[in-house]
């Protein structure tokens, strides 16, 4: 049996592990996270912890929050909030590659489902200056297709009678805010890290529209004295497995519960809009900008789009990574096709030299064989995802009227996941916080199809499936997009995975490698 990871450890690590370069018993609470997932860790918390080095400034250590599962709280306290993050990728010869960095930044953290108070009094303590956010897109309780907050979500609505007991992010959020307001303290920056569109902009609409329920007053000393910056994260981290925790500790000499696995690729950016002050991020590696929407755009139509096209199709093809699909020649020219023809011209302003290199530089990031993401891990929460990283592009190009069969078939593989099985019979649970809705919703799109001509089944089964607005809004009502759709879903119900993507491949003219000159509708 290894001895567990500790502050002790940290003088004994091999040489070639990085591990804090300052002194952690000086270290003081400045930032408050909210869900302290692997995310978090794998970039916030490192480079707040690379931050601190470089600057001396010690009073940015991170509290963490874990929303519900006590799982992060109870493997990392007995480690003093210590963990290994390991990045791995390929060298030029091939050969997996890793470096082991121990993080020192995480000081506690506490499970907001158990104490909720004392969630509140973290954010409403004189020291924290920051309280950021990775709680995933479901965990701000808003409409996909609006951004508007759902009145009728049950943990809003519970918030809404049980202030000092919140359950949902925003209410913790307000009602901590408002112990601040209470107190005279001084106000904070609210940072959402979230794969969001304008995902500042989105935190503070939520934020104020529930603070007008509780205290008109409270709304205007938050709109008037926080700030929400705006920004954008790229890297890839997939989930901690068994053979992780094994491969860390045989390196450490130290067993670790819950090491992080990411890339070494990381970009960072966030508008310089802080009402307290902020850490060096900037010193390890993070780009402060005044305006981070083309950066956005750019991550969630170069990156997470493509992503999660493979993702879906290569889980119903049985294929297990990312990585895999990217290793299949049609999905590969299939995605390469959507970013190169489809996405990359709704991205104005941005050289094609520089559309192309972010597109091969992706490619090249998901293909890391050293780095297994599991398709379905990419796959979850698609109702949550699927309205900013592909039915925004295709609005802008339905808008022009260009092409977009290939994004059209991202959407409509999505809504093939959904049944909940594979082309090897596999099956499989869906992760969605409207999985009961879309349960629903498939059910009586497949009961219309059937009372349908045979010649019409595929059309209405894609009308009914259109017309729901939490995701797909005002496209239920677009004919362009509902034949796109009724077209796709088809061909992968009657031809499977590859025979859609070689049906969608004989309706395309051929366009010349570097080319981003839209397609003839199919």
């Amino acid at each position: 049996m290894l001895e567990r990871l500790n502050s002790e450890s940290l003088a004994h690590l091999p040489e070639d592990v990085e591990s804090p370069a300052y002194d952690r018993s000086r270290v003081t609470p400045g930032i408050v996270h909210l869900g302290i997932g692997a995310f978090h860790r794998a970039h916030q918390a490192v480079l707040t912890d690379l931050a601190m080095a470089a600057s001396g400034d010690l009073s940015w250590g991170i509290v963490g929050v874990s929303m519900r599962s006590p799982a992060t709280r109870d493997a990392l306290t007995p480690q003093d909030g210590l963990y290994t993050l390991a990045l791995r990728d390929a060298g030029p010869d091939g050969q997996a590659r890793e470096q082991l960095r121990v993080v020192g930044s995480v000081l506690r953290i506490v499970v907001a489902e158990e104490d909720p108070q004392a969630v509140l009094e973290r954010i409403a303590s004189p020291q924290t200056r920051i309280v950021s956010l990775t709680v995933t897109e479901k965990g701000y309780s808003h409409e996909p297709s609006t951004g508007h907050l759902r009145w009728d979500d049950p943990d809003i609505a519970h918030d809404l009678a049980n202030p000092v007991r919140p359950r949902s992010t925003i209410g913790m959020l307000v009602y901590g805010l408002a112990l601040r307001r209470e107190r005279s303290l001084p106000p904070l920056t609210l940072l959402s890290c979230d794969n969001l569109h304008a995902n500042g902009d989105t935190l503070r609409s939520l934020v104020l529209a529930f603070a007008l329920r509780v205290d008109v007053g409270l709304t205007a000393w938050i709109d008037n004295h926080c700030t929400f910056p705006n920004s954008m994260v790229d890297r890839i981290v997939p989930g901690t497995q068994d053979e992780d925790r094994a491969h860390v500790a045989r390196r450490l000499g130290f067993e670790d519960a819950w090491p992080v696995v990411g890339e070494p690729f990381l970009n960072w950016v966030i508008e310089d809009k802080f009402a307290a002050g902020r850490p060096a991020w900037d010193a390890a590696g993070a780009s402060f900008v005044r305006n981070a929407a083309p950066y956005e755009r750019l991550k969630l139509r170069m990156v997470n789009a493509p992503h999660s096209a493979f993702a879906y199709l290569g889980s119903m093809l049985g294929l297990r990574t990312n990585s895999e699909a990217a290793a299949t020649p049609a999905l590969r020219r299939y995605v390469d096709d959507m970013m190169r023809l489809e996405l990359g011209p709704t991205l104005r302003g941005i050289p094609e030299s520089g559309l192309e290199e972010y597109r091969l530089r992706f490619l090249a990031r998901v293909a890391n064989p050293a780095l297994p993401h599991r398709t379905r891990q990419v796959a979850m929460d698609g109702s949550q995802k699927v309205p900013q990283r592909l039915l925004a592009a295709i609005r802008d190009r339905m808008q022009r009227g260009d092409d977009f069969g290939r994004l059209a078939l991202a959407v409509a593989a999505w809504l093939h996941y959904l049944r909940g099985y594979d082309e090897l019979g596999n099956a499989y649970s869906i992760q969605d916080p409207l999985a009961g809705a879309l349960a629903k919703l498939l059910a009586r799109a497949d009961v219309a199809a059937t009372a349908s001509s045979p010649a019409q089944a595929a059309h209405r089964r894609a009308t009914v499936v259109a017309g729901f607005r939490p995701v797909f809004g005002d496209l239920g009502r677009k004919p362009a997009f509902v034949d796109a759709l009724a077209l796709h879903l088809e061909r992968l119900r009657t031809f499977g995975v590859l025979g859609a993507l070689e049906a969608l491949e004989r309706d395309a003219v051929p366009v010349p490698e570097g080319s981003v000159q839209p397609m003839p509708a199919a």
